[in-house]
């Protein structure tokens, strides 16, 4: 996985749950192409489902993916192609949940500024984030080596059959 990540920002607001990022009547839908396709369906945004791309970030407020433990809420944002989440918080359910499933999310306060729309590059190893569009710089939280070698192979699950199966 990449250490610095380029994209461009989708703004959400302060306590996105996860019954807004996945709802809940969808928990039957398995494949992750088809869980695409409600990645934040309840967060009343009129466009992202239908002008995400591959690589874009979400950018949020404070406590985001707070509710229920479901990792398909992390799940759904990968497989729309979101490459990471910036927030000023996060439940620490879904905080844990992005890395298990390969989703980088890195906290970092003061990024309520950045717009939707903007360019953004985020530095995993080191927690700064740039909003190339307004060339503002914001200090997040650095992600730990431990969790990047996580997302290094892909998430959790991938980790352990490669450290065990080998």
């Amino acid at each position: 996985m990449e250490k610095i990540i380029r994209g461009r920002a989708w703004r959400f607001g302060d306590n996105i749950d996860t019954d807004q990022i996945y709802p809940g009547q969808h928990m039957s839908i398995a494949d992750p192409e088809e869980m695409a396709a409600h990645a934040m369906e309840g967060a009343g945004h009129p466009r992202f489902r239908k002008e995400v791309k591959p690589g874009d970030v979400i950018v949020a407020g404070h406590n985001f993916g707070s509710g229920s433990s479901r990792e398909q809420a992390p799940v759904s944002l990968k497989s729309v192609g979101v490459r990471a989440v910036v927030a000023e918080s996060f439940a620490r359910i879904f905080f844990r949940n992005g890395f298990n499933v390969g989703l980088p999310v890195v906290e970092a306060p003061g990024v309520s500024t950045i717009d939707e729309g903007d360019e953004i590059e985020i530095n995993l190893e080191t927690g700064e984030i740039k909003n190339l569009t307004k060339g503002e710089t914001y200090r997040g939280n650095p992600i730990p080596p431990f969790l990047l070698e996580i997302l290094d192979k892909g998430g959790l699950i991938a980790e352990l059959e490669d450290k065990f199966l080998g």
